[in-house]
């Protein structure tokens, strides 16, 4: 049955968009190690066009606590320094002449602790919207009058997804506490 098969193909790439989500989500919380993932929002007006600073500079990880910036194009280093400051990731840039240093304080034992609920949180909300896109699907596989025995079954496959995908958020989600609260 193809249209069984459109459904629970829909039903997963839905699934696999909620996890993609997450990751991306998760990616922007700062840990105690320097990730340059946290700088993916910030963008730089680059010859009169908002451009992400991934784009026009080299990002790179030093000893593991620091994020070293290093523009192609050294006109741009001021508007680098600036839209960093203009940001919300609270870190304050170095400019040494020909790149830009960014110095991540270690998290104290609280922020650690916030920062892990905080991911908890995010977790919830994300098998929230793998419930939802359950939802979608078994009301697709309703919508389509099978027998009752097809139907069940089909049903059944959509649950196995939903478990499957929970228990992606829930390994996502302890990998990421864990790397918090590792000092």
């Amino acid at each position: 049955m193809e249209q069984i098969e459109l459904v629970l193909f829909e039903v997963e790439e839905n699934m696999q968009n909620v996890i993609e989500g997450l990751n991306r989500e998760l990616a922007n919380i700062r840990t105690g190690r320097a990730n340059p993932a946290i700088l993916d929002r910030i963008n730089i007006k680059y010859y009169g066009a908002d451009t992400p600073l991934k784009q026009i500079a080299a990002i790179s990880v030093v000893e593991g606590t620091q994020l070293y910036i290093k523009p192609y194009d050294k006109s741009v280093l001021k508007d680098v320094e600036h839209a960093i400051y203009a940001s919300d990731i609270g870190i304050s840039p170095q400019n040494d002449g020909t790149g830009v240093r960014l110095i991540l304080p270690a998290l104290t034992e609280d922020r650690r602790k916030e920062l892990s609920k905080s991911v908890d949180k995010i977790g919830e909300t994300n098998k929230v919207n793998v419930r939802n896109a359950r939802r979608e699907g078994n009301d697709l596989v309703k919508a389509l009058e099978l027998p009752e025995d097809l139907e069940k079954s089909t049903l059944n496959d959509v649950q196995e997804l939903t478990d499957k995908y929970v228990k992606k958020i829930d390994e996502v989600v302890a990998e990421k506490v864990k790397e918090i609260m590792t000092i």
